[in-house]
């Protein structure tokens, strides 16, 4: 790849090289970055053109450039896996694995009616498992984007709001918010962070869920469209350190931290490289998520990094956050 090749930037429309003035880092504006890694799309083949991944020396985190926060109709296609189906979606299989935590984490908030947030939650899925699993809970809260989630999760019970997080205005504090494979989607986390602090009662919980580019998958695939940065998708990916660092700044401290298994990133990685051999096929009407052998991958690589679990950074994160 020449590294003096043009690429866009989404904000002013100008265009930059890898070699002219560094790219702003989006949490501080920081100039003090570098570029670390060129990337495609390798799920959906939303374009084909060539993403680049840069890191703040300061802030610790990578970004995409161009950041196309203002064309999501674009790089979120129809066949996109948490569209899908239920028994199709990996997005469920994801978030039931936080069921345990989730009611670890409801017993340790004291109160005899809890209200609890979930950003991103869609049609409310989430919140009636919740619901379910505690009768304190009182009110239930989705905010998201989809409006065709929206009749579903009012006729479940849970009041909803169609927007953006940041644009999401209430009187209401909650006790517990969700935030589950999101801040790695939006433009500006430190925003979000601090709109989700200024949301929560006194002895509120956040939890969420992230990528980890420290991981071994991230580090063996750095070059080859590691499919933890989902691009062009994820705008934002941290580590453990920045992104504790940023939830700081947003006043909210980590009340707990843990690493868990990141087989689909391993799975489509993998995936990819065998398609690059001509091993396989992937296309935009089947992506990796829909070929028959990431079932396989997945399983076989789950049990991997359980094996590692206890000693290694795996890569995907889990965070509780309560006001400092």
């Amino acid at each position: 790849m020449n590294k003096n090749a043009k690429i866009d930037d989404d904000r002013s429309g100008a265009l930059v090289t890898k070699d002219s003035s560094p790219p702003a880092c989006p949490i501080k504006g920081c100039t003090d970055t570098s570029w670390y890694a060129d990337a495609h799309d390798i799920e959906y083949y939303t374009s084909d053109r060539t993403y680049s991944f840069h890191k703040c020396q300061r802030c610790g985190v990578l970004f995409i450039v161009p950041m196309l926060w203002d064309r999501l109709g674009e790089i979120y296609p129809k066949n996109y896996y948490s569209y899908a189906p239920a028994k199709k979606s990996i997005v469920p299989r994801l978030k039931r694995s936080l069921d345990r935590p989730l009611l670890k984490l409801l017993a340790s908030i004291p109160g005899d009616r809890l209200s609890v947030l979930d950003i991103g939650g869609g049609s409310g899925w989430m919140l009636d498992q919740i619901k379910s699993c505690s009768p304190r809970v009182s009110f239930t809260q989705c905010v998201d984007l989809d409006e065709g989630a929206q009749a579903q999760a009012v006729v479940r019970g849970h009041a909803y709001h169609l927007g953006r997080i940041e644009q999401f205005e209430t009187d209401r504090r909650f006790d517990l918010v969700l935030a589950l494979g999101l801040i790695e989607h939006v433009r500006d986390p430190a925003l979000v962070l601090r709109r989700i602090e200024g949301l929560l009662t006194a002895h509120g919980r956040v939890l969420i869920n992230t990528p980890n580019f420290d991981a071994l998958d991230a580090r063996l695939f750095r070059h080859c469209s590691w499919a933890g940065y989902h691009t062009p998708r994820h705008f934002v990916l941290f580590n453990r350190q920045s992104f504790t660092d940023l939830a700081e700044q947003g006043g909210l401290g980590v009340v707990s931290f843990s690493y868990t298994h990141g087989a689909p990133y391993w799975s489509i990685s993998v995936l990819d490289a065998m398609r690059r051999l001509g091993l396989i096929e992937i296309s935009a009407q089947r992506p990796a998520f829909y070929h028959p052998l990431y079932p396989l991958l997945r399983a076989s690589f789950a049990a991997f990094e359980l094996a590692r679990a206890p000693f290694a950074r795996l890569s995907y994160m889990v965070f509780t956050l309560g006001r400092r």
